[in-house]
């Protein structure tokens, strides 16, 4: 294809894609005013669901598909983190230097740890009933235990951080989410539908499959966030390049 049929086929596109879109625009509601149809029907949505939080009901119940992109996106980003950052043959890994913390920061870094785990916890937990849920909860939860670096050293993390099980549970999070929405198609009219008892609103056990979506994706994130900080420490603190090596390869 010539560029001049490649502009012309760009330009059909874009005239295309704007004509859709400022027909969408003539449909939407006035800015300030009283109707709002896509957030009324999202709210009743979580409610007949039985989901109290609506954000929840809105990434895990109405686009729980649009979802599952998401969370594969970071899956990918971690493979490929994985990947690009694997230590070569010019490389070898290096003890990292002892740094010598103050006491006042070792002893609030050590009492915010369990604290700042337990509400990542809590976050994922309670995603369908308030604000929060996997993706938030996920991240405090990965972020707590890299306090320990911060309070103590790098090899303490090391050891309270087996990183091929955080590798495991990161595709586990992932396979859970995509074998939830295949019990939807079997046990219900589409992917992901949500199948299971709705529960009594605003308790743990409410919103059908919401919490085992927020829980899968919660396993998801935190081990994610968790690979993909070990990797990027490995690489600033203890893989170093064969300078002699690679001048003779």
């Amino acid at each position: 294809m010539t560029r001049r049929a490649r502009l012309w086929v760009l330009a059909a596109g874009l005239l295309a894609t704007a004509a859709v879109y400022a027909a969408a625009c003539t449909e939407l509601p006035g800015f300030g005013g009283s109707w709002h149809p896509y957030g009324d029907r999202a709210v009743h949505a979580a409610l007949r669901q039985r989901t109290a939080n609506t954000i929840s009901s809105v990434n895990f119940d109405q686009r729980a598909f649009d979802t599952l992109g998401e969370e594969t996106v970071l899956f990918a980003s971690v493979l490929g983190t994985v990947v690009l950052l694997r230590r070569t043959r010019d490389e070898k890994r290096v003890a990292p230097e002892p740094v010598r913390v103050p006491a006042a920061l070792r002893r609030y870094g050590l009492l915010m740890l369990p604290v700042t785990l337990l509400i990542g916890l809590y976050v994922i937990a309670h995603g369908q009933l308030s604000p929060g849920g996997g993706f938030q909860g996920g991240v405090v939860a990965a972020t707590s235990l890299h306090l320990l670096y911060i309070a103590v050293d790098y090899p303490a993390l090391e050891r309270l951080r087996p990183l091929g099980l955080y590798e495991l549970a990161d595709g586990a999070g992932e396979a859970a989410y995509v074998l939830l929405g295949a019990a939807g198609l079997l046990a219900g009219p589409a992917y992901l539908a949500n199948v299971l008892p709705l529960g009594t609103f605003n308790t743990l056990s409410s919103g059908g499959t919401v919490p085992l979506l927020n829980a899968a994706v919660g396993i998801e994130v935190t081990s994610a966030v968790v690979v993909l900080l070990a990797h990027f420490l490995a690489q600033a603190l203890e893989i170093e390049g064969d300078a002699e090596e690679g001048r003779t390869a």
